[in-house]
């Protein structure tokens, strides 16, 4: 049985979905969802759907070694960043060499880095009059969204479309795509 650990900040909507999919499949399991965001509306997803989850803070994250001695003893095959903001520390890296993916929603190197994140980004495909947009899924490195990319797919943008529409291709595109992409690194 192969075990991931997902982090999230916000609605969880990737980390459902994740769950989801592999609790369907039977043989990877999510054995625990991390936010850092105590309020996150994936802490509700998440005991709707019976996985563990814990919120944590700067200071467990970065300054000490809490949040890593919890991965550790996690053992995750896979850590998957699925809408979580902060930037992920050297050590934990470190640790967990080539098991920490994300997915982006935007097609990197474009509209990535600190600050791009979320309808941010759709605002910003808007604006510039982008003619397409997407998912990148990607290794995290040290450095915001500039991890060796595993995975992209892409959605045509159209001159009408609104930052809304976008987030809702963006979606469709990783509700399809980000579960097929973790269960295929899983197996290699």
């Amino acid at each position: 049985m192969k075990r991931i650990v997902i982090f999230a900040s916000g609605s969880g909507s990737n980390a459902e979905n994740l769950i989801n999919f592999f609790q369907k499949r039977g043989n990877v399991s999510v054995i625990q969802v991390l936010t850092n965001n105590p309020r996150a509306k994936v802490l509700d997803r998440c005991k709707k759907l019976k996985v563990s989850a814990l919120s944590f803070n700067k200071t467990a994250f970065i300054e000490t070694e809490h949040v890593l001695n919890i991965l550790k003893s996690s053992k995750p095959d896979l850590i998957i960043l699925a809408g979580f903001l902060w930037k992920f520390p050297e050590l934990i890296l470190k640790n967990f060499p080539n098991k920490v993916i994300n997915i982006h929603p935007a097609l990197l190197p474009k509209y990535g880095g600190k600050g791009m994140y979320g309808m941010h980004i759709h605002e910003a495909i808007v604006k510039n009059k982008e003619k397409e947009t997407g998912i990148t899924i990607h290794y995290v490195n040290e450095h915001y969204d500039e991890g060796a990319i595993i995975f992209q797919a892409k959605c045509n943008v159209l001159n009408s479309d609104t930052s809304d529409d976008i987030a809702k291709k963006i979606n469709k595109l990783e509700m399809k795509h980000f579960p097929l992409v973790v269960e295929k690194l899983l197996n290699e």
